[in-house]
């Protein structure tokens, strides 16, 4: 009787951002040897400076060797992707930025920088326009949007609508 009455605790509401960080995290660990708190984090270590036109990419950890005087441990060299000529004054503030991520971590993560050269940004990818509504559905998206007295708001609704209402190809 007593097995039955067992009380079931109630579990947490969770972000979204937890449950993919809780999946990310360790594939990125295994494969880059980075957090998605880093990747997060990147704006305000890198500076307002940097944070447009770089991103890490990895942390490289050098093999642990048993007879290796620290333990096993030493900190990893990080690759940094960087655009264009603004990796040259990525390289002079090697020193800083380092400082930063140390700082970041809690503890002497990374001894050294690898700059590499290659685009940063996403290049944002434009969609054609969705032909206009026609016959019937027309109609509908018109009798929908009667109330709306808000030009933007209207054409917002105007754009959703045409995209909902659109016949799948």
């Amino acid at each position: 009787m007593a097995n039955e009455a067992k009380t079931f605790a109630r579990k947490r509401e969770m972000q979204i951002a937890e449950v993919a960080n809780g999946i990310i995290d360790p594939v990125l660990a295994r494969r880059a040897g980075i957090s998605t708190a880093l990747l997060g984090s990147w704006d305000e270590i890198a500076g307002e400076e940097f944070a447009d036109c770089s991103r890490p990419e990895k942390i490289a950890w050098p093999r642990r060797d048993a007879s290796d005087e620290a333990g096993g441990y030493q900190a990893g060299v990080l690759t940094i992707a960087c655009e264009g000529a603004r990796a040259l004054f990525l390289t002079h503030a090697q020193g800083e930025l380092i400082a930063r991520i140390n700082a970041f971590f809690g503890f002497p993560a990374v001894r050294q920088i690898r700059i590499v050269q290659k685009p940063v940004s996403q290049a944002v990818r434009h969609r054609r326009p969705l032909p206009p509504l026609k016959g019937e559905a027309a109609r509908r998206l018109e009798d929908m949007m009667e109330g709306i007295e808000n030009e933007a708001l209207k054409k917002a609704v105007t754009r959703l609508g045409t995209a909902v209402l659109q016949k799948k190809r």
